[in-house]
């Protein structure tokens, strides 16, 4: 489904996706540095959790975000780092070994083509990765990829909210107020949306206040130069007054 990013783009690709640059950030320091320690639950160590908040940079989870919610920053409070852990171990990027997280030869040999690293993190996170463990409500969401990103690359070309997304795939009305609503935008978010932000496809955009608040997505120009869709004929080209 995704293309691997042409070496011309591959900057461009780093510095609009998050999880692809925290994904080079950490094989560079494993290779620089040397293994990352891990808990007894096989968590990074905090003294890398620290370094990794100030590195990454992440968008809403920044050091000064995190350090707002915690005074000492833990692997868990720290999600995307979370995912990312998981996805380098899961695609023997890097593996535990004696108390430690160290980078694989594929790793190593991987880690100078970053768009070959966000097309096989992306391959993972959309159809090898368990995102319901992460819902509020262990919720799971009805559809699979090929349907989820044909419809958001017609409903987000021109900017949408969840709230459309959701009755567009699910017929889930926001004007119904009802839980099973909130409950099922909660997961389509945890599960479809959030994983095309942080790898750098979409953008999230909060408009309004409180009642009337609501969250935008639009695309990224990494969408079309790393997905071609079969709903592609059906986008229009925008129109720029």
């Amino acid at each position: 489904m995704i293309g691997i990013i042409s070496p011309e783009a591959e900057n461009l690709a780093v510095e609009i996706s998050p999880l692809l640059r925290a994904a080079l950030l950490t094989l560079e320091y494993m290779e620089v540095n040397g293994s990352i320690g891990l808990t007894p639950s096989k968590a990074l160590k905090r003294y890398f959790v620290e370094w990794a908040a100030e590195a990454f940079a992440w968008p809403e989870y920044t050091a000064a975000d995190l350090y707002s919610f915690n005074k000492v920053l833990n692997e868990v409070d720290f999600p995307p780092l979370v995912v990312l852990h998981d996805l380098l171990v899961g695609l023997k990027l890097a593996r535990h070994q004696k108390g430690v997280m160290q980078i694989s030869k594929w790793g190593t040999k991987v880690r100078h083509h970053p768009g070959t690293v966000l097309a096989i993190l992306a391959e993972h996170l959309m159809h090898g990765y368990d995102h319901s463990q992460h819902s509020r409500f262990d919720d799971t969401i009805v559809g699979n990829w090929d349907i989820f990103i044909n419809v958001i690359n017609v409903e987000v070309h021109a900017g949408c909210s969840d709230d459309h997304l959701c009755k567009a795939l699910f017929g889930s009305n926001a004007n119904e107020g009802s839980l099973g609503h909130t409950r099922v935008r909660s997961a389509f978010y945890i599960q479809v949306l959030r994983p095309l932000l942080w790898l750098g496809l979409l953008q999230e955009h909060v408009v309004g206040e409180g009642r009337n608040r609501e969250r935008m997505f639009t695309k990224t120009p990494l969408w079309s130069l790393a997905l071609k869709l079969e709903t592609d004929r059906q986008v229009p080209d925008l129109v720029v007054n």
